[in-house]
């Protein structure tokens, strides 16, 4: 994936999860959540991305 892309996908999601934050009426308990979930899941994505960790298809859960 080229470096641009990447900053791009990055940006979306910070922009989108700043308009959920700021114009979505939510608890703040539900607003922490859902930034903490966002947060873990672009982590585990950059992983991924730079090869640290292996393809997420293989990933499963449950039996």
């Amino acid at each position: 994936m080229p470096l641009l892309q990447l900053i791009i996908v990055l940006v979306v999601v910070g922009v989108i999860l700043w308009v959920i934050n700021s114009y979505i009426p939510m608890q703040s308990t539900i607003k922490k959540i859902l930034n903490v979930v966002v947060i873990i899941v672009v982590i585990i994505w950059l992983l991924s991305v730079f090869g640290l960790i292996g393809d997420l298809s293989t990933i499963r859960i449950g039996k």
